[in-house]
């Protein structure tokens, strides 16, 4: 059975990550800032059989990354996902992060969250990592921090954190080669989570069911790629 540890999965795509592999027989490590508050997680985990465990894991806080990787040593996982992020500026409330506008301190707390943090995790769990099968360290991406098909502005902060995301998948692939740890950057679409707004064309389940087809089609032999959920490839 494989086994994987997710962040940031008490709800949206982190969420429906955990249904959909749980559904598959994976093994789960499902993290969220508050448990207690994570009543969908819960209830996921509830009806597993053991095979889904929640932690408390808030990825802005490298003491609390430490530990659970201390507590899950010797673990092998096969597929770390790093999903956990934020947008920083809400798009229904029309805060588009513009120039001329923007929020420097919220721009800090975007790249903590974005960019350092699953770098972090990373470099906390690649002895897990490289001990399974798979060897996989996925990170939740975006188009929109693509400089290559940038084609409109606004969202400095968010594109800004995603675009140096970008950068550290491709020099992770290459740092962590020689151990036999893969990287792979996945846009999920625009989705109908709380940080998509309800207006996305894309629901969690159909990011989530393209975002496996992906990582089922990525070969044993591939590292250090930027795909888009319904299987396009996207450039850095």
């Amino acid at each position: 059975m494989p086994t994987m540890l997710v962040t940031g999965a008490s709800r949206g795509l982190g969420l429906e990550m955990v249904r959909q592999y749980g559904a598959e027989g994976w093994r789960i490590h499902a993290c969220a800032r508050s448990p207690d508050a994570a009543t969908e997680l819960a209830a996921l985990a509830a009806g597993s059989g053991g095979a889904i465990t929640v932690h408390t894991l808030d990825v802005g806080k490298p003491e609390q990354i430490a530990a659970l990787a201390a507590e899950l040593a010797g673990t092998p996982i096969d597929m770390l996902v790093n999903n956990a992020g934020v947008l920083g500026h809400a798009i229904e409330r029309q805060e588009p992060g513009a120039f001329g506008t923007i929020d420097y301190d919220n721009w800090m707390q975007v790249h903590a969250i974005n960019t350092m943090a699953p770098l972090m995790v990373a470099e906390a769990f690649v002895d897990h990592v490289a001990a399974s099968e798979m060897k996989l360290m996925f990170f939740m991406s975006t188009r929109m921090g693509s400089i290559t098909v940038l084609d409109e502005g606004n969202f400095y902060p968010y594109r800004s954190s995603k675009a140096a995301l970008n950068l550290l998948v491709k020099a992770i692939s290459i740092d962590l080669a020689a151990r036999g740890v893969r990287t792979l950057a996945v846009h999920p679409g625009w989705v109908s989570t709380d940080m998509g707004s309800a207006a996305a064309p894309v629901t969690p389940p159909e990011s989530i069911a393209g975002i496996r087809r992906v990582v089922a089609a990525y070969g044993a032999d591939e590292t250090g790629r930027f795909f888009q959920y319904d299987g396009e490839e996207l450039p850095w």
